[in-house]
């Protein structure tokens, strides 16, 4: 962050202030974390609240401060007229208002400042104020960086906890290629304020229920192989969700398994949402594959080089077709 930026948001942030937090819609770890942390961090000294445009997995209720978050679709008013009265709000894990949903409107109408903090690739420009980074590993580490600029010595347990999950959460356990020596340094540092690495862990990944293991036994037996390329897809039909009692945060990071095979670059996955009127989609890659520009292209969607959303419209058999030959169309044209 440059200096320049630095003094405005010192100038923004002066004097008690009503602060508004937001994440991405269906927030994540890293989102909910970040604002989370921003959330302690501002605690105290200003009016501070975190806004979701909807309903994120229950699974994320351990983060510390979880209670207090607003979901927007449950409580209307009161979300507006925070966000009415608000000088300062925060979007963070998102650069387009589209991902915030029905609260945009409310973004872009606010005379409060707009501070963006966020690392995917391509951000609209709404933000009075933009943190924009594509190659940190999360929003979660570029928080941490933000904070230690402001003000480390107000670091504690609670704002490392949430950064911590949030950095964990994105970078596959440091695993994925935006994992740098900066971020393994950050997760070095915010462990020495006592995080609980090993519940954490066990937070994330080891709290299935046993249908949602039976969900990841039917996606992974849907899933397919395309002859002649590096690429598997699979399936969740409206079907597999009712017989699961399918619920938020099922099916996080099953798509990822896919990339578990030999020799496959791409990994993808539809989820059906009858009520919804359309197919959700996760895509997965890895080496030069890079799933954002198709995602983009072909489903209306985008995020990461390696890791990236659409949605189609069509039914989940016609999105099958259409996926497959576009996937052939894609590789034979950017790839061969």
């Amino acid at each position: 962050m440059n200096e320049k930026i630095l003094n405005n948001i010192s100038d923004v942030l002066s004097n008690n202030k009503n602060i508004i937090l937001i994440p991405h819609s269906s927030p994540d770890a890293d989102a909910l974390g970040s604002c989370l942390g921003l959330y302690h961090f501002f605690k105290g000294e200003n009016n501070v609240s975190i806004i979701s445009p909807n309903e994120y997995t229950d699974i994320l209720n351990f983060l510390p401060g979880s209670e207090s978050v607003i979901v927007f679709d449950n409580e209307k008013e009161k979300s507006t007229n925070l966000l009415r009265n608000a000088d300062v709000v925060f979007t963070l894990d998102f650069n387009s208002l589209s991902r915030a949903r029905n609260i945009s409107n409310l973004i872009s109408k606010s005379s409060a400042k707009i501070i963006m903090i966020d690392h995917h690739e391509n951000p609209d420009k709404y933000a009075d104020i933009m943190i924009s980074d594509s190659k940190m590993s999360s929003t979660c580490e570029m928080v941490y960086d933000f904070i230690c600029l402001l003000d480390k010595n107000k670091i504690n347990n609670k704002i490392a906890t949430c950064l911590y999950t949030g950095i964990v959460a994105d970078t596959g356990s440091f695993r994925y290629p935006s994992t740098t020596s900066k971020t393994l340094k950050a997760g070095s540092e915010l462990i020495n304020y006592g995080v609980n690495v090993t519940e954490i862990f066990e937070k994330l990944h080891n709290n299935f229920q046993f249908k949602r293991l039976k969900l990841l036994g039917a996606a992974i037996n849907n899933f397919k192989k395309i002859d002649g390329l590096p690429v598997l897809y699979s399936s969740i039909t409206d079907d597999d969700q009712k017989i699961n009692s399918f619920k938020k945060g099922d099916s996080e990071g099953f798509v990822n398994f896919g990339l578990s095979v030999t020799g496959i670059l791409c990994s993808v996955l539809f989820i059906e949402k009858k009520d919804e009127g359309l197919i959700k989609i996760s895509f997965r890659s890895k080496g030069d594959f890079k799933v954002n520009i198709f995602a983009s292209r072909y489903f209306s969607g985008g995020g990461h080089e390696h890791a990236s959303g659409g949605i189609s419209k069509l039914s989940l058999i016609e999105t099958e077709k259409k996926f497959i030959k576009d996937i052939k169309d894609h590789i034979k044209e950017n790839y061969e």
